[in-house]
This record gives C-alpha cells, structure tokens and sequence, in this order.
C-alpha cells in the first residue's frame, strides 16, 4: 500500500512539474476571429408603388449614416423584378432584397435558391386593383370571356385568381395576356383590354381617366411582400442584417412621427401630389413583424402559384423564415 501512495504522489508531483513548465495551464484551443467588417453592402431601392419607408431612408441617409461608422459603404441597385433580385442573391452581387413579392421569394426557394425572409416590408391588399370601364362589369363573374392584362406571376395575378375562384371560376375563364402595370392601364383606357391588374399611383392614373375598381385584395389576398437576403448572407453576417432592420425600422419610426416631411418626400420622388400621397398612404401596412396571418398568405400564394403550373415544387414556408430580432 505504502508503495501504491509513494507512485501516485510521485506521479502527480511530475505532472505538476509539467504544467508549470507550460505556464501553469494546459494549452488553450485557438480563439475565433472575429468577422471582418463589410466593405460594402448592396441593398435594392424600390420606390414603387408606394413604398414610403425607402422614400424616407433615401432622403435622411439613415442606412447610409448608420453603417458609415462600422466602415461599410451602402449601395442601392434599382432592381424592381422579383425574378431578377432573386437571381442577384443567388449570384451574391446583391446582399439584401429590401422589397420582395413574396411570390418570388416562393418561386427562387422552390427552385432550390437559398432565400430567406428576415422580415415583412409591406402588406397592402387595397393598392393592387383590377379595374374596369365597362359599366356593364360589375362583379368578377362577368370578366368571363373578357380580355384582362397584367403582370403574370404576381400579387396582382394572384388576386385576379382569387377573385374569379370566389365567383366559382378560374384563369381559364379569361383572355389574360402578361404586360406591365402601365402598358396594362393603357390597354384599358385605349379600349384594348377589358379589365387591368393595376397597382400604387397608376390606380389614380386609371381612374382620372375614367376606370374604376372592380376589385382589390381586400378579402382575398394580403398582398404581402417580405425583406429577404440569401441564407450564405445571413449565416456570415447576422450583425449586419440585424442592423439594417433596425435602420429600416428608424424610417418606419420616422413615417409615423413626421407624417408631413415623409409625404413630402414622397411626393418628390414619386412625382405625385402631396395629397395623393396623403390618400394611398392608409393602404399600407409597414410592420416588420412576421405574423401568422403572414405566414398564411404566402402558404396561401404558393399555392396559386402550384394550382397555377407557375411552381413545379412545393416547399415548406417556414423554412424560409429566418426572422431577425
């Protein structure tokens, strides 16, 4: 016994003497170097059809100002096709998508694009219309065999669905042919369409010129459009995405608290009165936070975009999500 205690205190006398000699701890594991800051960041400016928010950031700087002191330089690329932001994710010649259709973000997803939703930009089911002329239209149910015009593959589109399946139709029912919002209002007023998918100032457009609104997404579609950056992008710069929410919420702050300036902004950029500013502004809602009702609606566009033959795949709307707080 005696020998067994003399071995074990020889032996912790020797790894004492080790450990001393190696400072007096064992070697630390190699520390994590911290993320180098952004050089640049590129996020998209899209003013249309109302997005007052950007307005208000373009005009104070506020994301230019806030990432000026960690030494970032901010970027604003015109980028208004959801396709095409989508694609520059992917590509990484984009860093965040601050106005996202959400049935883009769909789309790319469904496509094997690695999109995230970090947060809602807009929801506004009473800025995307179908409008009419003709009297004798009244309700969805009599566009049947008429010739409607619009964006393929959009809120718009979507809510034209809606509308007709309410009336116990569907797409087929209709003449659609794809164009653009304003070549759509042309259309209408030329007498070469019968109904317009149209969305933001060209709605004030149609009806000064004597089109009305047949119907909206009020009821049928939240007509919801997200922030979205790439899944790599989010995963190698987490602070940066989270700092840009919190610039963007200044604008929103700054919306609510100097309701006149931020019109005025708009009005400037937009081209539109103040006062017209003043009556499309209530139809948008700007909260960040992604509710259940949110989620809902995008699980309902995909599937329009499903029912539709526009998506191929259907994926799981949550596995977007990756909301920043």
């Amino acid at each position: 016994m005696k020998k067994g205690i003399v071995l074990i205190l020889f032996t912790l006398f020797t790894l004492t003497a080790i450990l001393a000699g190696c400072g007096g701890s064992a070697p630390k594991a190699p520390e994590k170097k911290a993320a180098a800051p952004l050089k640049d960041l590129k996020v998209t400016y899209v003013k249309q059809p109302l997005n007052i928010p950007s307005i208000v950031d373009k005009a104070n700087q506020t994301i230019v100002k806030g990432f000026e002191k960690d030494g970032t330089k901010v970027t604003f690329p015109e980028i208004s096709s959801g396709a095409k932001q989508t694609e520059a994710l992917a590509a990484g010649s984009l860093d965040i998508a601050s106005c996202l259709g959400g049935t883009s973000a769909i789309l790319a997803a469904s496509n094997g694009a690695d999109v995230k939703v970090v947060g809602i930009y807009s929801r506004a089911p009473k800025a995307f219309n179908i409008m009419v002329k003709d009297p004798a239209i009244k309700t969805a149910a009599d566009l049947k065999g008429k010739r409607v015009v619009g964006p393929k593959g959009t809120i718009l589109h979507q809510i034209l669905a809606a509308a007709l399946v309410k009336e116990k139709l569907s797409l087929k029912d209709v003449e659609f042919r794809s164009i653009g919002i304003p070549a759509a209002v042309n259309a209408l007023l030329a007498g070469e369409a019968d109904a317009a998918l149209v969305a933001g100032a060209d709605v004030l457009r149609a009806q000064r010129a004597g089109a009305r609104i047949l119907a909206n997404g009020e009821g049928l579609v939240n007509a919801t459009i997200v922030i979205g950056v790439s899944g790599k992008f989010l995963k190698e710069h987490p602070e940066t995405v989270k700092k840009y929410m919190s610039l963007h919420q200044e604008s929103i702050d700054f919306m609510k608290k100097n309701q006149d300036k931020a019109f005025e902004f708009t009005a400037k950029e937009t081209g539109l009165s103040p006062e017209d500013v003043k009556l499309m502004a209530p139809w948008y809602d700007f909260s960040t936070a992604i509710t259940a009702k949110d989620l809902k609606d995008l699980e309902e566009t995909q599937e329009f975009l499903l029912a539709n033959d526009m998506q191929k795949k259907k994926i799981d709307i949550k596995s977007m999500i990756a909301e920043v707080k």
